[in-house]
């Protein structure tokens, strides 16, 4: 098949070079171009400062990157976009007025009533709104968005367990990778030997979004942290249910939890994107990220704790599943589904 042409904005960043590690060898796709900051415009990706486990893939390491200028993105199927949130939200809708279909990692729009905020196993249904964008703003494109990191991982879980046996509150405390704040986001000297009890903005989003992305009206709490961890953000999650369950009911639901990237066998999709653990001491950051190549949650110490009370311990990849890894496997949907 002809592969779908692609361009990558901020291809620099942590996510932005998640996005060309999973779109350089990806079989539906062919990156023919990318854009990140005055600094860099002009080198080669190689020389840019890659700093992921593997290095650069080489069918691009030479391309060169372009400086950030919305009337020179070639005509192409999909932009990736890793740009700063104050710096999306003046590109991304100009793109979009101008015939581009962006999937975003970035924070703005995303509690826009018009703008899919999609997990592609728990809401692809949200992708409707595209046509409903296009129409209320008079773009020819459209923009798309995934969650905060920290919301997708909280929110494949989460999922079955509202199918089957409702959600009154959920309570969440979570230890989060230095991964999701970016290369230079918080000096060692801060985190070292240490774990800080805030990240700026980053409850609310949660709260916020996991309304939107599973359309309930349940009372979300949310204690956020940064962790001396580079990849891999691991969630403590108390759930009331509405209908008392069996534990073991509960461990079969989410191990058989399936959307529809895996009923179409999408490229990126997991073929279990819950996996249960039943040792006492597992997940674990550095042993469970890598889990379905980093698309799938890990959940385990799972604990009734009194009727209708959930415990556990979820872990997700941060800037794979919570971040590029979801994108892409969003425009796999769309393009399934012809969005």
């Amino acid at each position: 098949m002809d592969r779908y042409k692609v361009y990558i904005l901020g291809a620099t960043g942590l996510v932005g070079q998640r996005y060309v590690q999973l779109l350089a060898r990806h079989p539906w796709f062919e990156i023919v171009g990318m854009a990140a900051s005055e600094k860099s415009a002009g080198k080669r990706l190689a020389e840019t400062g890659w700093v992921l486990e593997e290095p650069p893939p080489p069918e691009v390491a030479e391309m060169r990157l372009e400086k950030l200028e919305a009337d020179k993105v070639p005509k192409v199927d999909f932009v990736f976009s890793a740009l700063p949130s104050e710096v999306a939200a003046k590109v991304e809708p100009e793109l979009a007025a101008k015939g581009y279909t962006i999937l975003s990692n970035s924070s703005n729009m995303r509690m826009e009533p018009d703008v899919p905020l999609v997990i592609p196993e728990v809401n692809p249904e949200d992708l409707s709104l595209v046509e409903k964008q296009k129409a209320g703003r008079g773009w020819r494109g459209a923009v798309v968005k995934k969650p905060n990191c920290t919301t997708t991982i909280l929110n494949l879980p989460l999922k079955p367990i509202l199918d089957e046996w409702g959600i009154e509150r959920v309570h969440v405390v979570t230890m989060q990778a230095l991964s999701g704040a970016g290369y230079a986001g918080v000096p060692s000297v801060a985190i070292m030997d240490n774990i800080i009890p805030y990240i700026k903005g980053e409850e609310e989003k949660v709260v916020a979004e996991t309304r939107k992305i599973l359309k309930a009206d349940f009372d979300v709490y949310v204690t956020t942290t940064r962790a001396p961890v580079l990849d891999g953000h691991l969630e403590v999650v108390y759930v009331d249910t509405k209908r008392d369950f069996g534990l073991e009911a509960v461990a079969d639901s989410l191990e058989r939890f399936r959307g529809l990237p895996q009923e179409l066998k999408l490229p990126t999709a997991p073929e279990k994107p819950i996996e249960v653990k039943r040792q006492i001491d597992r997940p674990q950051p550095r042993l469970d990220r890598w889990a379905g190549k980093g698309m799938a949650v890990v959940v385990g110490r799972l604990r009734k704790l009194s009727p209708r009370k959930l415990a556990m311990v979820v872990l997700g990849h941060n800037t794979v599943r919570g971040a590029a890894g979801n994108s892409v496997l969003t425009a796999e949907l769309m393009i399934a589904n012809r969005v």
